[in-house]
Formats: structure tokens, sequence, C-alpha cells
């Protein structure tokens, strides 16, 4: 791993995957953040007026649910978690489709499972439905399909997260950047919330066995996702040739920041 590496590559990112977590969405009882939610969708229709193609992979179906039927915990049976998925995917759209608008610009929902990318024929149907909507400036959100498919909600499918999730639809998408957007700066050294010395990787060139060691650990109580998931995801998108950074999902102005090649989150490096 290198702290001084160079950015620059940023510079050449035309199609982006930005994936936001559940935590970045919500509050801690389940509500969603709607300032959150609202700079998000500001930024990404500031990139689409520079002449970029963004895709939003989007969780918090289940934590937005949650939130949205005043539970006091996230649910424990499978049933349980796919009807609410249902309900909370319909309100995370509209919370999405209403901040668009506000910037002259609409979303289109595409829900996905396993199958669907691995099979050919579908794999063709959803990349046609992409570029589709990418040619008419229509931005696609993107979700795992919870209430049909149980690889997320079960944590041992082959989704699993939707940080492997995004790592699937940029390499099918022929993106140049993927950006995950979490609840912590980037990669850290140690844990952070354990470490108050911790200190922030800037920039890996290679992700090693030593790098995957550092980043175990889970999310938060609403979310699947973990530190470890998202290298995961980053090596899965280098390999392809893919650029990737992980960063702070909450910071004002974050995605710009990034384009802007700031030293902020982990770059990684595509190979």
């Amino acid at each position: 791993m290198d702290n001084g590496g160079s950015r620059v590559a940023v510079n050449f990112a035309n199609r982006i995957v930005i994936k936001v977590g559940t935590s970045t969405l919500t509050y801690d009882n389940g509500k969603m953040n709607l300032g959150n939610i609202d700079r998000l969708c500001r930024s990404i229709s500031d990139l689409m007026n520079r002449g970029k193609e963004v895709l939003l992979v989007s969780s918090g179906a289940i934590g937005v649910g949650v939130g949205y039927l005043n539970l006091t915990k996230r649910p424990e049976t499978t049933r349980e978690k796919q009807a609410i998925a249902a309900v909370g995917q319909c309100e995370l759209m509209n919370a999405y489709a209403r901040s668009f608008a506000e910037y002259s610009y609409k979303a289109g929902q595409v829900l996905l499972t396993k199958d669907g990318i691995t099979d050919r024929l579908t794999r063709a149907n959803i990349t046609n439905t992409l570029e589709t909507l990418l040619e008419m400036k229509i931005i696609p959100i993107i979700n795992e399909n919870d209430t049909v498919s149980t690889t997320e909600i079960m944590h041992n499918g082959t989704f699993g997260d939707n940080d492997t999730l995004s790592a699937d639809v940029a390499c099918l998408a022929g993106a140049d950047l993927l950006i995950i957007l979490s609840d912590v700066d980037g990669l850290y050294d140690s844990n952070p919330k354990d470490n108050p010395d911790a200190r922030r990787i800037s920039y890996v060139e290679q992700i090693s066995e030593e790098l995957l060691g550092i980043s175990e650990g889970k999310g938060s109580w609403l979310g699947t996702g973990g530190m470890f998931t998202k290298i995961t995801a980053m090596d899965k998108c280098t390999s392809h040739g893919i650029n990737g950074v992980i960063a702070n999902g909450s910071e004002p102005q974050i995605l710009e920041n990034i384009l802007d090649q700031d030293d902020v989150g982990t770059f990684f490096a595509a190979r």
C-alpha cells in the first residue's frame, strides 16, 4: 500500500457507479436522512450536468422500512425482512424521485438478482436496459431485489451485500470508476472506532492479504456490509481495470471532492 499515489485517473472517468450504504441514507433510528439524500442527488445531478454518466447502487430498503414502520429493531426472520424491504424500497425511491426532480433529472428503478447477472440472456437484457436509461439521461437506481431474493438478507448468498453488487454492476456497465460511500472516511491501518491513532490510507496500488486482514468487521445494525466487503468489491473492480474510491458519504460535497482529485477517502488504482 502507498500513501502517495496519483488520483489523476478520475479526470478520465466518464461512466461512474456510486454505491451508497444504509448508514448514509438513514439515521440510527432508521428514519431517512433527507439532508444526505438531497446532497447525494444534487451532486449526482451536477455530475450529469458535467457530461458524466452515473449509475447509483443504493442500499437502504430494509433500513428505511424499519424507520417508516416505526420498528425498534431490524427484523430477524427472512419473511419479515422481505416484507419490510418491499415497503422501504417504495419510500426510498419516492425520496430519490423527489430530490432528483428538484434538479431536473429522473430516476429509474432496477432490481437485480444474482441469477439475473449470471444468466447470459438476462444479463444482456439488464445491460440493454442500463444503456438505454443512460442514453435517455435517466439515472438507474439499482438494488438487490430483497422481496424475492434472500442472498443479501441471509448474509450467505451470492451477492451477500450491495458492495459486491456495486462491483458486479461496475463490471457489467463497463464503468471507469466505482465510488463506495460509507460511514467512515476510507480505509485505515486499524479500526478507527477502536484505535484513536488509526491512520487513513490515502492510496492503494495493490490489494494484499494484509489489507484484507485489517478490514475485517461488520457494518451498522441497519446495514449488512463492512469494510471487508468493500475491499473485496474494490479488488474485483481494479482487476477489471476500474479505479475505485471508498469515502464518507455524509461529508458535504464528497463526490465533487473525489472528482477534483482531493485527498479524501481511499483511492484504489486499477491494474
